[in-house]
């Protein structure tokens, strides 16, 4: 049986996670999204989540796409459109009736509609921005975050509540609540506790940071990649933290 996770999972700036098919089988994909759902219900219960096909060899078949979207569906997720990418995932979308969803696109345009190519100027242009869909319209890379000025909120970010930091960073000085998000293109400073969520270079920023000065947070993600926390570590508890990446993981250390 083959052992390869059958996606990765990671979030972008709206809280839509984007599912990233590794191997093509429904079956292992609704496994694996249940064992998510499980882990953390109040985070993946019924999340929006947006189908990215770009890593794999060979774009499935209609069928096997709905399968893949149907065992989104039966893990508890609710798939919302597919990764803007190639001309035939645009196709594919138009048969199936889902939109494209841009922020989401494909890193690179395969020059023969197939397998990913190496890093090129792509001359595709993203979907025009859909309501409450803050994206970015060039379709390169995002570069680092520009020099405008972090913007500042005060106050608690209360339960239910979203603030984002569209090209710059973001400074709470406040509380983020439970099931409360503050998203910010570049790095993300708290001064106060953090109970809901914080995610940092939302367009890609690798470099972003996190900092919490009191750490109590159910997810932490930077770039993308995340850390979901049922019940934090002792050591790090109520502490002062830095979020940042090495590599491909996420790493977290008092101050």
């Amino acid at each position: 049986m083959d052992q390869q996770d059958a996606c990765d999972l990671r979030f972008g700036q709206v809280g839509i996670a984007n599912v990233r098919i590794k191997r093509v089988d429904a079956a292992a994909l609704c496994e694996e999204l249940e064992r998510r759902v499980r882990a953390a219900p109040q985070l993946f219960s019924r999340a929006a989540v947006v189908l990215d096909l770009s890593h794999l060899l060979k774009l499935p078949d209609d069928g096997t796409v709905d399968a893949l979207l149907e065992a989104i569906r039966s893990a508890g997720m609710l798939p919302v459109g597919l990764a803007y990418g190639t001309s035939e995932v645009d196709a594919l979308a138009q048969r199936m009736g889902l939109p494209l969803i841009a922020k989401f696109r494909a890193a690179y345009e395969p020059a023969d509609g197939g397998s990913i190519a190496p890093p090129a100027p792509s001359a595709a242009a993203a979907e025009p921005p859909r309501r409450a869909e803050p994206v970015r319209q060039e379709a390169e890379p995002a570069a680092p975050v520009s020099t405008l000025g972090a913007q500042h909120y005060e106050g608690t970010v209360r339960s239910g509540q979203q603030v984002y930091a569209r090209d710059r960073d973001l400074v709470v000085t406040g509380a983020i609540a439970n099931a409360a998000e503050v998203i910010a293109d570049g790095s993300i400073h708290v001064y106060g506790a953090v109970r809901g969520r914080a995610m940092a270079g939302a367009q890609g920023d690798e470099k972003a940071r996190i900092y919490i000065s009191d750490f109590r947070a159910e997810l932490v993600a930077i770039a993308g990649h995340y850390r979901v926390f049922e019940q934090i570590p002792k050591d790090l508890e109520g502490q002062s933290v830095r979020c940042w990446l090495e590599g491909e993981k996420l790493l977290i250390a008092k101050l």
